[in-house]
């Protein structure tokens, strides 16, 4: 705690947001002061972890056990951070769950990331990942009935058009772009590039390569970040895959390497061409991807993001610097060679989004797996290689032998039983397609 009480005394520190994030990827916790926070750790019911977005909770309580037992929250010092938007000088420190006995509560998303890179570690190899994160800024949206619009800019009017890349529409807000990337600063997160996409007001911020852990904690926060950014400008901020029923939807993509202890791109030979070991990652995603899509893909509204002519990926063909398919080898050299994994959408849990695509890229090279042959040209003809339905992507997560064994069993149950929980809401709730469409026609 020597290291916490330098940071909170340097900072005048007098709160602290105690968070883990949970299998939506919200953050959980308790705020306590400062002194409370230096004498225990903090404990926290372990159904926490498997809440669902609705705040309901799965049926089978043999997943926490029948007691609703704690959890002990322990802090990481790495992940401390202040909270530039506070009216009190505040810090922010994101913890992993353990037992009682010291052990790691098993379905905990940061534990289910940290084992899989502990696979990789046993083999020599560590994961070096760069995250893309697609959002929308839109209107204050205070009636869920309602659809979503752009928000107003500077000019005083919504964009109507398609702006890829444009530097004024992303000036039309920058007042709002100036204190994202202030509040990024003060909290460390190292974001990199600013885009406009192509959806009217869907912006894209790109990071630094790095490890994929501390990625991981990083776009966790900074989502919230664009969030609370957006709340004090009197608009939104939303990262839900398919916010607008006529844009494009939001992805996070995930470029991917692995480098040994000697800090070398596995996926390339000494003489520059690709490796077996590349190949071998580039064939566990095509074999494994569809069985992890209820991560991938979490909500219902995520696969209505994927669908053809939208950059969004249908299949799992691959291709060099190909974005109508889902495997992307952007151009590069030897040392840069990396795969760009296209499925994932933003509204992913980003530790268990990060721990999958290396679960599968890692099954391929150990199993030693061979891909398809690259595609050359479009992908938007090809069939469907994905699930499209989260029930069929429960189906398969649960049918993976091998998806269970790497990233746990008892988190797979616990993930699958949350996503099902979150589609029986779902599918109680009667649109208005239906009512225009059913009421009075059949």
């Amino acid at each position: 705690m020597n290291q916490f009480h330098d940071f909170f005394r340097e900072h005048g520190i007098t709160e602290v947001e105690c968070v883990i994030p949970d299998m939506t990827g919200v953050a959980r916790g308790k705020i306590l002061p400062k002194s409370q926070f230096n004498s225990a750790n903090m404990r926290l019911p372990k159904a926490v972890i498997i809440q669902t977005v609705t705040g309901d909770w799965p049926d089978d309580d043999s997943i926490t056990g029948p007691t609703d037992p704690d959890v002990v929250c322990v802090p990481d010092f790495n992940t401390a951070r202040l909270v530039p938007w506070a009216p009190d000088p505040t810090a922010l420190v994101i913890h992993d769950c353990v037992n009682f006995d010291g052990s790691p509560v098993d379905i905990s998303p940061r534990y289910v990331l940290r084992k899989v890179l502990k696979l990789y570690e046993d083999r020599g190899w560590k994961p070096v990942v760069a995250p893309e994160l697609e959002f929308y800024l839109v209107e204050r949206n205070v009636d869920p009935d309602l659809p979503l619009k752009p928000p107003i800019g500077r000019t005083g009017r919504p964009e109507i058009g398609r702006n890829s890349y444009s530097i004024d529409a992303v000036n039309e807000f920058d007042p709002y772009f100036e204190d994202v990337y202030a509040y990024s600063e003060a909290m460390r997160l190292d974001v990199d590039t600013l885009i406009h996409e192509v959806g009217a007001a869907q912006m894209e911020i790109n990071f630094v390569h790095g490890d994929a852990l501390d990625l991981a904690d990083r776009v966790f926060l900074f989502k919230r970040v664009v969030r609370e950014t957006a709340l004090r400008h009197g608009i939104y901020a939303t990262f839900m895959a398919k916010p607008m029923q006529d844009e494009p939807g939001s992805a996070m993509h995930i470029h991917q390497s692995v480098v040994d202890k000697q800090g070398n791109n596995v996926f390339s030979q000494a003489d520059g061409g690709p490796s077996d070991l590349f190949l071998g990652y580039i064939a566990g995603l095509q074999r494994y991807m569809p069985a992890v899509m209820p991560i991938m893909a979490p909500f219902v509204n995520s696969y209505r993001r994927l669908s053809r002519f939208s950059a969004a990926p249908i299949n799992l063909a691959w291709g060099f610097d190909n974005r109508t398919v889902g495997i992307r080898i952007p151009n590069s050299g030897p040392e840069g060679r990396r795969v760009e994994n296209r499925v994932p959408g933003v509204d992913v849990n980003p530790y268990l989004a990060m721990a999958a695509t290396l679960a599968c890229g890692y099954l391929g090279m150990v199993k030693g797996l061979k891909p398809t042959d690259p595609m050359s040209t479009s992908g938007y003809d090809l069939d469907y290689d994905l699930p499209r339905h989260l029930e069929d992507a429960i189906e398969a997560m649960r049918d993976s032998a091998d998806i269970a064994e790497t990233l746990g069993a008892d988190f797979v149950k616990a993930f699958c039983a949350v996503k099902e929980k979150e589609y029986d809401t779902f599918f109680r709730v009667i649109s208005s397609w239906e009512r225009s469409h059913l009421l009075l026609n059949v």
